[in-house]
């Protein structure tokens, strides 16, 4: 018996891996949090699985069920959305199956970030640009954030910054982090990347609070700060030039 950890990716069921859906399609047990998870991934699940949203309940609750399928000797899809190691309070459940001699494994799932790049058709690390993909979140009623990890710290680097769960907070954001990026650095909002109701809102810290307030967005959206939103600058990678040496394909002359 094992509990997998299942990324069921940004929304979008396509967007989950081919071994996550196999997975769900075998476990006669699916814990799936139905907020952020999509219904048509876990319908991938077997006619008569027992399939419970863990949205209402505690994680001792949850625990309860992972003890039960243990006991029968049950595999789990316990499927969380994006990836399970990005904000998807799972190290708690692991120290829980640990505690209890209970295997788990984990898939890996599209992040949102790499979702919310996506939609908006930009890379994050762009050459002479950003090369530093910082991924952070502000304090919120769930946890706080540890003293250190300020939103100035985090950002320090002036690469491109990805905050989770921050929308609530974008005018905190826009004020903070203007010294450091300058009040022209481009930002983007994206809300529910990959689902039916996305949204996307872009524009600069000097103005994304005012181009963001009709949407009203509070939860479940990413705010992205940094110059690579901008595309390609001056400088390019040598990684495609045309005299560039490379193990597969030896330059020219």
């Amino acid at each position: 018996m094992t509990v997998y950890f299942i990324g069921a990716g940004p929304g979008d069921p396509d967007l989950i891996t081919v071994r996550g859906r196999d997975l769900i399609s075998l476990c006669p047990v699916c814990l799936y949090a139905g907020s952020l998870v999509p219904e048509e991934v876990v319908a991938f699940a077997p006619s008569d699985a027992r399939v419970i949203d863990t949205g209402p309940l505690s994680l001792g609750e949850i625990v309860a069920e992972f003890e039960a399928a243990h006991a029968a000797g049950l595999d789990v899809a316990r499927v969380h959305s994006g990836d399970p190691s990005i904000y998807g309070a799972t190290a708690e459940q692991f120290a829980a199956l640990k505690t209890r001699g209970i295997p788990y494994e984990i898939v890996p799932g599209v992040p949102a970030f790499a979702a919310a790049a996506a939609r908006l058709g930009v890379e994050l690390t762009v050459p002479e640009i950003a090369q530093t993909i910082t991924l952070s979140r502000l304090s919120g009623r769930a946890s706080s954030m540890p003293p250190d990890e300020t939103l100035e710290a985090v950002a320090a680097s002036r690469g491109t910054l990805v905050l989770h769960l921050a929308a609530k907070q974008l005018a905190r954001i826009a004020e903070e982090l203007a010294p450091l990026y300058g009040a022209d650095c481009p930002v983007a909002l994206v809300a529910r990347a990959t689902w039916p109701d996305e949204a996307i809102v872009r524009g600069t810290l000097a103005d994304i609070v005012e181009k963001a307030a009709p949407l009203g967005v509070e939860r479940t959206a990413l705010v992205i700060v940094g110059r690579a939103l901008d595309g390609v600058g001056e400088a390019t990678s040598a990684l495609y030039a045309a005299d560039h040496g490379r193990h597969l394909k030896p330059t020219k002359g």
